[in-house]
């Protein structure tokens, strides 16, 4: 882990995060100068149980992956947090990491906040505190769906619903530009299906052979979600 950037960067952390998307220069530099910027590297552990400590990270850039250990031993994801959201283990706003660890899926900058800077910065301004609560709601509502799709839906239509998921996140912007890449490792895709690596591997192998996606290394690429949305049931 290692402290990153001087204060142009620390501004250009909090700017593009949409829960501070109408503060002023002068707001975002007071929050900027109290969140440091850090780096992870992936695989390496943003929060464990084990080190319990009370911070709101802020994500700019990359993606974390929060997930518990269960009893056997086995690693189930519970979410995937994108840039631009909050995370962490902060009271003041309800939000609890319990015995989720948070894991950098690759290359991640966070911007760090304390208890009383949360205090603070955000809870005071109404603006900010509405969209903190509107994410965090937004992601119980996400990890509730997740628990009942490892419930109710098959193997295969898990992995589907993972892969339609991963892809929405990362659509191309631009018309006709390339189907959607998904840069995680079957591992990872098997981690957030519930399921076994192998039974990943077979079901992504048989998807590629209808033409569904294509797979490369570390990349999966969702050529027909259409198709895709049937197989996800």
């Amino acid at each position: 882990m290692t402290d990153a950037g001087d204060d142009v960067e620390k501004t250009w952390c909090i700017s593009e995060v949409d829960i501070f998307r109408d503060l002023s220069e002068a707001e975002m530099d007071a929050i900027a100068a109290a969140a440091p910027m850090k780096t992870y590297s992936a695989g390496e552990l943003l929060h464990s149980p084990a080190q319990p400590s009370e911070v709101l990270f802020i994500l700019k850039r990359g993606r974390v992956r929060i997930f518990r250990v269960s009893a056997d031993g086995r690693a189930l994801t519970c979410a995937i947090i994108s840039p631009g959201t909050i995370f962490g283990e902060m009271a003041l706003l309800g939000q609890r990491m319990y015995d989720n660890f948070a894991e950098a899926l690759d290359e991640v900058t966070v911007c760090v906040m304390s208890r009383a800077d949360v205090r603070r910065f955000l809870l005071s301004d109404a603006r900010i505190s509405a969209r903190i609560t509107e994410i965090l709601g937004r992601r119980l509502a996400d990890l509730e769906q997740r628990l009942s799709d490892t419930v109710f839906k098959s193997v295969p239509q898990r992995i589907a619903t993972t892969l339609l998921t991963l892809a929405a996140e990362n659509r191309p912007r631009v018309l006709g530009a390339r189907s959607p890449q998904i840069a995680l490792t079957h591992q990872q895709i098997a981690a957030l299906a519930g399921t076994s690596r192998e039974t990943t591997t077979k079901v992504l192998r048989e998807f590629a052979g209808q033409g569904l996606i294509r797979l490369a290394r570390g990349r999966i690429a969702v050529l027909d979600p259409e198709r895709l949305k049937d197989h996800a049931g």
